[in-house]
Order: structure tokens, then sequence, then C-alpha cells
């Protein structure tokens, strides 16, 4: 590290921890506040035992809410869910060594309260989902990472049945689909999954289709299957996950199965988050906030339907984004409202989970990320 990046890491107070072999890196997007969070941290695991050390802070940002790493390893992106009449924005920071973030450079949103990040899988577009704006942004990524300005913006329309939530479109997501030709952006306002054909030589944004949703559901976040063949959205509202299976060539939606994201029988109350498919394609995973749990499902691997497996507590409270380790072995969920992300072990014939023994404290953690290892 340069010495005069590691004198303003020290006078900062950001710790710098360098892995050792063996070891995978983690960082967590947060909600910052006064005596609480002041940015993104970062933790190392043994990816033996699923053990997670303390966590650091690796870079002063204003609630980076939600993280995607490049490809490469070499960068970060984060959005700051913020508003306000300059709205929100998106930071590039270069991945150093040691683990600490060192700023390339930022972007607007494109709109109010970025909630949502992603990259596609060459790493060269980028796209941001604008909660309280109801739009959608593109960038282009250059060779040093950096974030272009804004390429597209899309601003959604209308609304839908939920008086105090569906008033106006709030995008609560936007993913690529795994051959990144298009770009799904759940729409929670409007009960709609927008589709956006992507320009691999640009990365222009082009209105592709919708998929409706039933009224009231709120689609908040999707995941595909890592073949592409199926995609998964998770419903904020109704409590519910939605499989569809995906055409290649239109990049359209078709349907085919909706249930619950609680165990039979139990009322639905709370709401949802994240929805996280496994890397083997065998299980799906989704987030329940109130019930404080992660809901466990089977993927037929021919039809792409789910079969429940589940419902495993986080052992802390509200649960958002979880991430599943690249090796399909660990599943670490964040509690925004406990302070706490917790380590379960995944069982590789059954996708059940058991807790690993490890938590730690890290304050309103929203997103975890695992760095690629190139």
């Amino acid at each position: 590290m340069h010495r005069s990046l590691l004198s303003v890491a020290i006078a900062l107070g950001l710790s710098v921890h360098a892995a050792s072999a063996g070891e995978s890196r983690v960082y967590f997007g947060t909600y910052t506040k006064e005596g609480g969070s002041r940015g993104i941290y970062t933790s190392l695991i043994d990816p033996g035992t699923g053990k997670l050390g303390e966590a650091s802070l690796a870079a002063e940002v204003k609630s980076p809410s939600f993280l995607t790493i490049a490809p490469s390893g070499k960068t970060l992106y984060a959005v700051s869910e913020v508003g306000g009449a300059e709205g929100g924005r998106v930071t590039a920071f270069r991945i150093l060594g040691s683990g600490l973030l060192e700023k390339i450079n930022d972007q607007s949103s494109g709109g109010n309260g970025p909630c949502h990040v992603s990259l596609s899988a060459d790493g060269r577009t980028l796209a941001v989902a604008n909660y309280g704006g109801g739009s959608v942004t593109s960038y282009r990524i250059g060779d040093d990472g950096a974030l272009s300005a804004p390429v597209t913006t899309i601003q959604h329309a209308g609304s839908s049945v939920n008086p105090q939530r569906q008033k106006a479109p709030h995008a609560h997501s936007i993913n690529f689909s795994p051959d990144g030709r298009f770009a799904y952006a759940a729409d929670l306002g409007t009960d709609r999954v927008y589709v956006y054909a992507v320009d691999p030589a640009t990365s222009a944004l082009k209105t592709a289709g919708e998929t409706v949703i039933e009224p009231g559901s709120g689609p908040r976040h999707s995941a595909f299957r890592p073949d592409g063949r199926f995609a998964y959205v998770i419903n904020e509202l109704t409590l519910t996950m939605n499989a569809f299976r995906a055409d290649p060539a239109t990049g359209a939606l078709a349907l085919i199965q909706s249930l619950g994201t609680l165990p039979p029988g139990t009322e639905a109350v709370g709401s949802t988050a994240e929805v996280v498919a496994h890397p083997s394609g065998k299980f799906l995973y989704g987030s329940n906030r109130g019930h404080d749990s992660i809901v466990v499902y089977t993927i037929d691997e021919a039809t792409g339907k789910l079969t429940y497996v589940e419902n495993e507590p986080i052992r802390g409270k509200t649960p958002r984004n979880f991430v599943v380790s690249p090796d399909g072995k660990w599943l670490l969920a964040a509690g925004q409202a406990s302070d706490t992300v917790t380590v379960f072990a995944i069982d590789a014939a059954t996708g059940a989970l058991e807790y690993a023994g490890s938590q730690v404290e890290v304050h309103s953690p929203v997103c975890i990320r695992f760095l690629p290892v190139p």
C-alpha cells in the first residue's frame, strides 16, 4: 500500500487486515448513522470451518446499502441509499490487497433512494435500481473500473392496489441474466418485472417487455438459476415466491409456479427481502423479515419447480440480503435489526441449513458479498 494511502487509512481508523492462505474475504453494505455504521465493512472467513472474523471498516461512505463486485475481484461498486434534491449516488472503489477500498469515482444514480446495484457477467455494464425515484440507470465500466456518466435512465410509471406501498413505481432491484443479454427490474410499486435488452457495446438498456405479477404482491428481488433457464422472483408484500421459465431469445418470463415463503399453515406476517439460487442450481433460498428466517426449496432440474424444505431461523432480526459462498458450502445472513451476520452450513444433498456457530457484529448490515478469486 502506498505510504500516503496507509496514513489516510490510519487517520480514518480503517483497519488493515490481509487475507492469509486459505481465507476468503467478504464485504458488508450497511445503513450508516451516528454511533453506528460508518460505511462498508470487511471480514475474513475460513472456508473450511465457516468461522467469520471480526468486521473492520473498509471505506467511509453514506448508507452503502447494496454492493456488487467485479468478476475480476479488482473493483467494488456501492449505492448510497439517500434522496433529496441531488438524488442518490453510486460509487466505484478499487479493492486493495489489504481489503481496504480506494475510491475511483462516483456518479448520480439517476433517482432518489437507490437500493440495488448489479453487474453483467462480463463486468462492463452496471445497473442501479432507484426505489424512491422508481427508475433504473445503466453505466459503462471503464478499463480502470471507473463509472461512466449514466448511459440510460428509464423512468417507470404506474401504480397498483396497495394504497400504502403502491401509489407510485418503486424499482427495488435490477439483475442481469447469466448471459448478460437482458436486465430484469422488479418494481414493487407497479407489480411488474420490466425486461430490458442490454447493448454489450454501449451498456444501453432498451425496453424488451414486462411481466405482470399478481396485484398487491410487491415484487422485490429476483434470481436466475445459474444455467439461465429459470428465474425466481420474491414478493415482499404477499410473502410469496414465483418461479418462471425464461425465454433465452426474447427475455420473456412465463409463470410456472407460485408458493409461500413461510412454513405451511403459518400466518403471512412481515415481509420478504432477498432470493438467492445455489451455485449448483439445486436449491433456492429466500429471506423473511418478521418471521426472521431463511426459506429453503429444492429446484427440479427439468421443470424449475420448487419444493419446500424448511425455514431456518437466522438467530437475529430482520434478515435482508444474504449470500451463498462460491463453493456452495456456506450461507451468510445479514440481520439488520440485530446488528449481526450469521453463518450457516448448507447440506449438499438437501440444501437444508445448520447454524455453523459463527456470528459477528456488523451495525445495520444490509448486503453481503464475497470477493471473487480471479
